[in-house]
């Protein structure tokens, strides 16, 4: 299929035997919410796969729009964070709570914990991180989350979750395109049965004038941005680009109906050069 239907987009398998869809749609904060957008994308473009979170402040509006749609609830995957100012046990039960009210539905398919950092005073992070995880595993257990995972986390932060003995993250989604491929955690992830989920895959734009890109997307009679995301899915990577506009929507979909060949792939691949590079957790304890 050369777009993303709800019945033809491929899905990737979390350790609990869940399907993520390998291509959604990425919402933000300032500015980065369309209604229209996310009424195309549901209705036109068949995306059933929405990312979202507290910290953007969009919840309760697209929770809205996809009340206006009346797709079927077991059609959609929906994700959202805990922001790292809700961490500790009985703050992230009650804000997982929040969030299902602000999106107007009784679960989530996916709780992410945002951030790595923490904001519990007289509290070590890994101490916090520790009992924010615990809350999310009883929030699955619970059946509130249909899976839970983690973002921008490193290898060290998923270890120590890991090292608890209880349930591994289902996710950890990160950011990846080709300036940014943290290709040791990549690897990690895989090994341990954790999904790798990309956020980014443009680059925020930077991607789209790459000369490398911009040949591809001429050999192809593709766009670069189509080029990029084609390539992260290539790499079994999960990918939400994020845009406001229908007609990129439209666009960022139709990466199905291709394949780029192996030296293609390796070319990318070597664009990695760290001058790109907006996620840096490696601060945080």
């Amino acid at each position: 299929p050369s777009s993303c239907t709800a019945l033809s987009c491929p899905t990737v398998g979390l350790s609990n035997g869940l399907n993520i869809p390998i291509l959604g749609l990425g919402t933000s904060h300032d500015g980065g919410y369309s209604h229209e957008a996310v009424l195309y994308a549901l209705q036109e473009c068949g995306i059933r796969h929405i990312d979202t979170a507290k910290r953007y402040g969009c919840e309760e509006a697209l929770g809205k729009a996809v009340a206006d749609i009346a797709v079927p609830r077991e059609e959609l995957w929906l994700t959202t964070k805990l922001w790292p100012g809700d961490y500790g046990y009985q703050s992230a039960k009650q804000a997982c709570r929040d969030s299902c009210a602000r999106l107007g539905v009784d679960y989530l398919d996916l709780y992410l914990m945002h951030w790595p950092d923490c904001m519990v005073p007289g509290l070590s992070s890994r101490e916090v991180r520790a009992e924010t995880w615990r809350a999310l595993e009883e929030l699955y257990d619970e059946g509130l989350c249909r899976a839970i995972g983690v973002s921008n986390f490193l290898i060290r932060h998923l270890n120590e979750l890991k090292d608890r003995g209880g349930i591994v993250p289902h996710v950890n989604q990160v950011e990846f395109h080709p300036f940014q491929q943290p290709l040791e955690l990549v690897e990690y992830c895989r090994k341990e049965n954790i999904v790798f989920e990309g956020y980014c895959p443009l680059a925020k734009g930077q991607a789209l004038t790459h000369p490398a890109i911009m040949k591809l997307a001429h050999k192809y009679g593709r766009s670069a941005s189509q080029i990029c995301i084609r390539w992260s899915i290539q790499n079994g990577v999960v990918t939400i680009p994020k845009s406001t506009k229908p007609d990129r929507i439209h666009e960022n979909c139709q990466v199905f109906g291709f394949r780029l060949d192996d030296s293609d792939m390796a070319a990318l691949s070597l664009l990695h050069d760290g001058r790109h590079v907006s996620w840096d957790p490696t601060h945080v304890e």
